[in-house]
Parts: C-alpha cells; structure tokens; sequence
C-alpha cells in the first residue's frame, strides 16, 4: 500500500469567504481586482488552487450568474494558467439550492464546492440535485463537497454507497471549527474523527477557524490530506501574530510542511486531483 504521506499536499488559498470584510482585516479582498492581487499572490506563495467568494458592488456575497462569470472569467485569465480555480456555492443564508446550482450551470466553472448539508440537508437529495450532480461530470466540472461533523462524513459515504453521489473517487473537505463560534476551540485531533468514517480513497482536504489553522493542516497533512489556508477562516497565524495578507499564511504552512517533510503538489499534479475527482 503506498504511503499517503508521500504524496503531494495540494495547497489551496481561500482569500475572503462570505462574510469577512475590510473592516476585520484591511487586506481582506472583496473586490475583483483585490482578489486578483491576491490569487497571484497567492500563487507566488505557493498555493495551487484558489477556493473564491465572488462579492457584489456592496461587497456582500453573491452568487449571481453573470457577476460569477465575470470574475471567474477575469481569474482564468489573470492565473488560471497558476491556480485550479473554485467557485463557492455557499448560500450563506442568502441562496436557495436552485440559485447554488443555477450560478454553476451558467459559469460551469473549473471546479466548485458544495457543502452537503445545503444540498441535501437531509435524507437523499432532490431529483433535480441528483440530476445536477449528474451533469457536472458530463461538463467536467471538479465538486468538492464541505462536510462539517464526522456525522456528515458517514452519510456521505452512505450515499455514495447508495449511488446518489455520482463521482467514483469524490475530493471532500473538512471543516474544523466554525465561523459562528470563533472563540470555540478547535483540537488538531478532530480530523481523527472525520478520518474513523472517511473512505481513504477519496482524497480529503481540510480548513480550520482561527489560531489553530495551522496546527490542523499539519495534522491532517501527516495523515496524507490536502490543505485549504487562508483568511476566510483565520486571519492569525499559530501564535497568534496577525497575519499581513493571504500569501503570508500560505508561506508558514509551506514552512512547517518543508519541516516536517510533506511534498507539496504543483499546478499540474493538482489538476490531476480534482481532474479524477469529477470522474463517474
């Protein structure tokens, strides 16, 4: 059996969310120009993939279709040639499934995330979701699917057993901690128990709220599992120090892998992930 942890770590930066503004950090980007300084300076850095929150002219949230394509298309041109590239379809208590589902039938962007409980918040999904999550492989677009309990990674895997999660080898996210409860600890420890229901041949990734960012990348990266760095979910580095930009957190995750021995993916092998990621 080959060792997971000799196998790259794609990097990924999620430079803004939904919800952070200039005001919790003034390098926080909510606009397109902002993100684009940021996703190259990102790649600069070292991130191969960029997870984006697209932010209207008032800078909230949106997943409208055209402002999407808009930004989406500006960032392929900009570093789509450095970063994989994935649109949010967050509703950030917004959106419904079917503006989540339009914006990424309009844009059929290189990759997307799709938390698990907005889609299918319980029992199995819709009709129509299942059709949508047919279509994506038919339109090689990349789904990553948020999972956030250990609850939630035993019934994904129940429905892809099922067969209702299309994707042979789906790529998940774990999220540790949340942005609801930013004094809640979080335990690097936690990915143990999203790992005792995961199927290891699904590659997993993972992102955690606040100090302990870092910590929890390691962990998961000594488990063999991609990391996801950025100020959507701290804006601090380990020790507490305020972080300048999106670049300088990906740089001291780059530092402790370089330590501790995890090879990191380039742009190419990253595709190669999310590029298996989308196949039925």
């Amino acid at each position: 059996m080959s060792d997971p942890f000799a196998a790259p770590a794609v990097l990924m930066v999620a430079p803004n969310g939904a919800r952070r503004t200039g005001a919790d950090h003034p390098r926080l980007p909510v606009t397109l120009e902002a993100v684009l300084a940021e996703a190259e300076a990102a790649a600069d850095a070292g991130a191969v993939a960029l997870h984006v929150h697209v932010r209207d002219e008032s800078g909230r949230h949106s997943l409208d279709p055209e402002l999407n394509r808009r930004w989406y298309e500006a960032l392929r041109g900009r570093v789509g040639h450095r970063l994989v590239l994935q649109l949010t379809t967050e509703a950030a208590g917004i959106h419904g499934a079917e503006a989540q589902m339009r914006v990424v039938e309009e844009v059929r962007p290189e990759a997307v995330s799709l938390a698990l409980r907005e889609f299918a918040p319980e029992g199995e999904p819709s009709a129509d979701v299942r059709r949508f999550l047919e279509r994506l492989a038919a339109r090689s677009v990349s789904p990553q699917y948020i999972l956030y309990t250990p609850e939630e990674v035993a019934r994904f895997r129940e429905l892809r057993e099922n067969g209702v999660i299309p994707q042979r080898r789906p790529f998940v996210l774990f999220v540790l901690g949340r942005h609801t409860a930013p004094g809640e600890p979080v335990d690097p420890a936690q990915v143990d128990a999203f790992l005792a229901r995961h199927d290891p041949a699904c590659p997993f990734m993972v992102c955690a709220f606040e100090r302990r960012e870092s910590a929890c990348l390691v962990h998961a990266a000594v488990h063999g599992g991609h990391l996801r760095v950025g100020f959507e979910n701290s804006l601090v580095h380990g020790d507490g120090r305020p972080a300048a930009c999106n670049a300088e957190r990906i740089e001291d995750v780059r530092t402790i892998l370089r330590r501790i021995g995890r090879p990191l993916a380039d742009l190419a092998a990253a595709r190669a992930i999310f590029g298996e990621a989308a196949r039925v």
